[in-house]
């Protein structure tokens, strides 16, 4: 068998570390990833080898040239265009004969390869993905087979709605010649994406092998320290000969030439390079020290990584960094916990280089100085920065002005320069604070800002899909928890960011890579005029204003002091609406609510309906997307119950072959569905995946379980003020109320629980939902819908907390709480699995 190491990648989300080197080449325990990756090949006695170069090929062919150092033979192919990773391969292979393994160049396994070529062969497989199991599976390819190996399901990069189990694909192939002759020639084409859904298409033998033994995917920094910290923890064991006894303590691996000092102590595994001099009195727990470098005498150095050609000064102390290659540190030098010091740097004595911070190539630190943020943008995010389009955090504590700042000069660097954005925000000062350091990290990348102010999010989306812009964001208090604030973005049609453009704004936020525009084009700030008239005009035209004023509506409305108090009363006057209107001001001091506050509004928006003896009362979230209903009795509708009765008004009222609702939706909408002759097809239980549906044409209407709807017509998101007037216009056309119709559907009894669970351990569980359910009606959308006898369960992780969240509806109250409390059960058992 041959194999193919695919050495290609840029290492963005590596740098520093790999702005001089390829990924392949960044070095683990002072041996580079790709050499680890031939060495376990040549174990199993593969030494043919093709090498896919892309990034600094000549740093690679240089090193491993022919491959007889390594005992291996090796040749080398640079595909002229992107193929794509199986075009890639099949540009390397040609039109061989043999079975070909496929491996990344740039990750650490120890995985038996022999047993898996066998395992393949037994099988007699047409391709097998080799699969391990991950604590956190979304950064990766999720896999699901059948008893027998079979592949029945993948799913690329999923949310955690998606992550139907914790076995991911971890990129290593055992392919067939049929297979690979699968693959057309100089052709664009994905394994994932292409390859292996023809294969399923074609009932070929594509088989997926779960191994035991290590195996990580070094595609990041975090990543690149866990690689090391597990080697230090003797969690993963390389090819490294470790001196016989070593009289310093520890488990030492010594190459040649190795210079110690008197006095020097080592703890746990410690690596030290080709010509290495440790000095006098040296202290070094669990530490890589790369070859010809130099620690001079009394140095502290714990859980680092030092590469090649450094010189170290005296008496420094060093706490889990990284330290790049031919730098210079002067004496009682200190680098407290998880700093980058890059390539060809300079850091003078007595200099502090604090937490987090990232130095970058050929910089250079004075004497005495103390850097708190690193020396190109400023400190790093701590986890991941998007939750689908929203970056959600404390704020000014998470999120801060400068992080912001940081934020905007990257989607700037994203869209590129004189692209144009339009941003907005709700009322309080903090959000505007935040707005303006976004506004100047966009102009700074050299895009163009459109500031509408505090107008809501429908007009940021109709804006948007007016086609004058590239992009949107909105800046708000987050409506569940106001201590917290939301970065809301929008791509150029008014859609939520998709999550592929997200993952490219977070990785130059992350990387700290991106470049500012020059003095000459530097972005342009302006107020776009007469947004407001253009949508009310556009509105008006959507609606059936003569049916609403004939009737002549009596209404209650709540703004909670948002902007949706801006739109409203030219609308009501136009339809011969009478509305009370609370909170109708834009109080900056009265931004949003905590959720106790909330409930009483509802509370008081009620007794103000049976006061006035109105026909309806609503209240409208701040942004204008969401809002609550109030019946003519005084009563609040529940979400899941209004997206009942909206939904029976629609299709009584408007012509429709298929509608949309997400996942977690009631099943009462097929019973409406069913009387009007209507399809119902579900969704993922988040708005960009019900306004995706919607665009693409593929439904007339789309009901949320938030109180969100989507209306054709004025735009392809949810829009409360829009929401508000439907509701009337329906009513009107129907005769109705909604108390009425409310009580149709007491029959449908609705329970939930919350299931505390670890990050760890939710791919687990969501691996045992699959496997205990698959002998049950069911669907895989987001999370996990079960079809009981008297109803169904949905089992979905949070997206944001470490738990899981489990629905439970049934005609009988009683099945109901006993599906939950049963799933609730389920959950807490397979995390012990």
């Amino acid at each position: 068998m041959k194999a193919v190491i695919m050495a290609g990648g840029f290492g963005t989300r590596l740098r520093p570390l790999t702005i001089n080197i390829p990924k392949p080449m960044v070095p683990i325990a002072n041996v580079p990833i790709m050499e680890h990756v031939v060495g376990l090949l040549r174990r199993h006695g593969i030494t043919e080898i093709t090498a896919l170069l892309y990034f600094q090929p000549d740093i690679i062919q240089d090193y491993f040239r022919d491959g007889s150092a390594f005992g291996v033979r090796m040749d080398y192919v640079k595909p002229d265009e992107d193929f794509g990773t199986a075009g890639a391969v099949r540009y390397a292979v040609g039109e061989g004969d043999e079975p070909v393994l496929v491996i990344s160049g740039d990750l650490i396994t120890d995985f038996d390869l022999t047993e898996a070529i066998t395992w393949h062969r037994q099988k007699e497989a047409g391709a097998t993905i080799l699969l391990t199991r991950m604590e956190n599976p979304l950064a990766y390819g999720i896999v699901i087979t059948d008893k027998e190996g079979r592949i029945v399901r993948f799913l690329e990069k999923p949310s955690w709605g998606e992550a139907f189990s914790d076995t991911i694909n971890t990129g290593i192939y055992l392919l067939q010649p049929e297979a690979v002759k699968l693959i057309p020639p100089r052709t664009n084409f994905d394994f994932s994406q292409n390859l292996y859904p023809l294969m399923l298409s074609k009932r070929m033998g594509l088989y997926g092998k779960t191994m035991a033994g290590y195996w990580r995917d070094v595609g990041n920094v975090d990543e690149y320290q866990v690689v090391h910290a597990d080697f230090f923890d003797a969690k993963l064991n390389l090819d490294l000969k470790p001196d016989q006894a070593s009289a310093y303590g520890g488990t030492v691996y010594r190459g040649s030439n190795v210079q110690l000092g008197s006095d020097v102590t080592f703890t746990g595994r410690v690596v030290l390079g080709n010509d290495v001099t440790i000095g006098d009195g040296v202290k070094l727990e669990n530490c890589a020290i790369g070859h010809r470098s130099f620690v001079g005498g009394g140095c502290e150095i714990y859980s680092t990584v030092v590469w090649s050609d450094n010189e170290i000064g005296r008496d420094c102390v060093i706490n889990n960094a990284i330290v790049g290659q031919r730098s210079r540190f002067g004496n009682n030098v200190e680098l407290l916990d998880r700093v980058i010091v890059s390539d060809d740097c300079s850091i003078g004595s007595f200099a502090t280089i604090k937490a987090n911070c990232k130095i970058w190539p050929g910089k250079t630190v004075d004497e005495g100085a103390i850097v708190s943020t690193s020396m190109v943008w400023g400190e790093k995010w701590n986890r991941e920065l998007f939750t689908d389009a929203k970056i959600t955090g404390l704020a000014l504590t998470e999120i801060t002005p400068e992080m912001a700042l940081k934020v905007g000069a990257a989607f700037g660097a994203y869209l590129g320069q004189k692209s144009g954005v339009v941003v907005s925000r709700d009322a309080s000062d903090t959000s505007r604070l935040l707005k303006r350091s976004l506004i100047s990290g966009l102009l700074s990348a050299g895009a163009n800002v459109g500031d509408i102010e505090t107008l809501p999010v429908p007009i940021v989306r109709y804006l948007l899909q007016k086609g004058s812009y590239a992009a949107g964001i909105y800046v708000r208090h987050n409506p569940d928890d106001y201590r917290q604030m939301d970065l809301i973005f929008f791509d150029g049609s008014g859609l939520d960011l998709p999550t592929a453009k997200s993952k490219k704004v977070e990785r130059l936020y992350f990387s700290e890579d991106y470049e500012r525009a020059s003095l000459d084009s530097i972005g342009h700030l302006d107020m776009p005029q007469h947004v407001l008239e253009d949508y009310r005009q556009d509105f008006m035209a959507n609606i059936d204003a003569d049916l609403i004023n004939h009737v002549g509506f009596k209404v209650v409305v709540d703004h909670t002091n948002g902007s949706s108090s801006q739109v409203f009363p030219t609308l009501f006057t136009r339809l011969g609406i009478s509305a009370t209107e609370l909170n109708a001001s834009l109080n900056p001091r009265k931004f949003s609510t905590s959720p106790e506050e909330y409930a009483q509004s509802v509370v008081q928006l009620a007794s103000i309906v049976t006061t006035l003896n109105a026909d309806i009362g609503f209240l409208i979230n701040p942004a204008a997307e969401k809002l609550v209903v109030v019946d003519e009795t005084g009563t609040p509708i529940d979400n899941h119950v209004l997206l009942l009765v909206v939904t029976d008004m629609y299709l009584e009222t408007h012509k429709c072959k298929k509608i949309a609702v997400p996942v977690g939706a009631s099943m009462g909408v097929e019973d409406i569905a069913e009387k009007h002759g209507v399809e119902v097809v579900r969704v993922a239980n988040d708005h960009l995946s019900m306004m995706e549906i919607f665009r693409r044409g593929e439904v007339d209407f789309v009901g949320g379980t938030r109180g969100g709807f989507i209306f054709p017509g004025l735009q392809m998101g949810s829009d409360a003020i829009l929401t508000t007037v439907k509701i009337l216009e329906m009513m009107a056309a129907t005769r109705s109320r909604l108390g009425t119709r409310r009580t149709g559907f007491e029959y449908l009894n609705r329970q939930t629980a919350s299931v505390p669970c670890p990050w760890s351990k939710k791919g687990t569980v969501m691996r045992q939902l699959i496997i205990n359910s698959e002998n049950k009606s069911r669907q895989l959308i987001d999370g996990v819908r079960i079809f009981e006898d008297d109803g169904w369960v949905l089992v979905a992780p949070d997206r944001l907390k470490a738990s899981f969240n489990i629905f439970a509806e049934s005609k009988n109250k009683g099945e109901a709480a006993k599906l939950a409390e049963r799933y609730k059960n389920l959950v807490e058992e397979y995390q012990l699995s």
